[in-house]
């Protein structure tokens, strides 16, 4: 009996000491496509024991080589197909680096697999690609996240912490500018701008490239409240520069006692991504990455704030996946980078879509 009892110790020991070494392990992490530039986020990134590249999947040799010659990795680790990738390297999880409609491919190929992936911005480029990829993710117990740039803002959550704190009053219009003059216009390579500019590819052009951080935000700000009615107006300022989609758009969101508007441009001299939030009492301008601006109320003078980057491994991207898949943390409701966020995104910018088209308003709460 005591024999028993200590072998079922030893083991329980050896499990635990498992466990714990699977979940300190760096992940195992392949790259699906080098076609979007975002992946410089990842290939520059400073060595780091969290993660680990084990294979890249990129048909188009002279782009992984260019990649290559100024990331330094061996094109030993570039393989033609996901299934190639994933027989040879085993990835526990993939980021998607090529156009939005591949997104539904990489989830297909990946969760009957069991292996997590993240996406860029946005999820998807339509509701029916996002309704398959959000089924495969919960069929077979997968992370689906979605990366954005604006995720990472320090400026961003502690706007969010002071809303929920009610420090502001009630929510009564959030404002949210992204943009900037234009991919072409910045010297984008030609392989990101193939499918930038196409609708078929991306989806469409301003309105979704920079529309859907908006939709990210604001949904998350209002804690997973979905909006009632979207208005949108696109239009083509340069038609002879961006031929097939839109350079220019604005998004109204109709809330029961809010609105949110969404400025998405390829038209601005200058960069930029920034939220304004009013609410009942007092207002927050998060002006950038760092710089933050409030009046919580008429009597107080504007305060400043230049805050530090968030605390590790909420200031990076793959810092966050390895986390999440290894169990280390888990994602609250309605997150940034959450599935159930990021469904709604893809509802509203289908809704955008729509109705700049038509000319109505879409009623999404009918």
């Amino acid at each position: 009996m005591k024999r028993g009892i200590l072998i079922c110790f030893l083991m329980g020991i050896m499990f635990a000491h498992t466990s714990f070494a699977q979940k300190n392990k760096p992940l195992k992490v392949g790259i699906i496509g080098l076609t979007h530039t975002h992946v410089h986020w990842l290939l520059g990134r400073p060595k780091a024991d969290d993660i680990q590249i084990v294979g890249i999947v990129e048909p188009n040799k002279n782009l992984a080589q260019r990649y290559a010659d100024q990331h330094g990795y061996s094109m030993d680790l570039v393989y033609d197909t996901m299934e190639e990738m994933i027989e040879a390297t085993q990835p526990e999880a993939v980021t998607a680096f090529g156009t939005i409609y591949e997104h539904l491919a990489v989830v297909e190929t990946c969760a009957p697999k069991g292996i997590h992936v993240m996406v860029e911005k946005p999820l998807a480029v339509s509701m029916a690609h996002a309704k398959k990829m959000e089924a495969l993710a919960k069929k077979h117990n997968i992370q689906l996240l979605t990366n954005y740039e604006t995720t990472w803002y320090a400026t961003n959550h502690k706007a969010y912490n002071m809303v929920n704190q009610g420090q502001v009053g009630d929510l009564r219009k959030i404002v949210i500018h992204d943009g900037h003059k234009g991919p072409i216009e910045l010297g984008i390579n030609s392989e990101f701008i193939d499918w930038l500019t196409d609708p078929v590819q991306n989806g469409g052009g301003a309105v979704v490239d920079f529309g859907c951080y908006g939709a990210n935000l604001i949904t998350w700000m209002t804690n997973g409240q979905k909006p009632d009615q979207v208005m949108a107006v696109t239009q083509t300022i340069k038609p002879d520069v961006y031929t097939k989609v839109d350079d220019e758009a604005t998004i109204i969101l109709k809330y029961p006692k809010m609105q949110g508007i969404i400025q998405a441009s390829w038209n601005w001299p200058i960069a930029r991504k920034d939220m304004e939030v009013y609410g009942q009492t007092g207002y927050i301008y998060a002006d950038n990455r760092n710089d933050l601006r409030y009046r919580l109320s008429e009597a107080q003078e504007e305060q400043k704030e230049n805050l530090e980057e968030r605390k590790y491994p909420y200031n990076d991207p793959f810092a966050l996946l390895a986390a999440v898949v290894k169990g280390k943390v888990t994602l609250p409701p309605y997150a940034l980078s959450s599935l159930e966020n990021n469904m709604i995104v893809v509802e509203i910018l289908d809704a955008a879509r729509e109705s700049a088209k038509t000319g109505r308003t879409i009623d999404l709460n009918p």
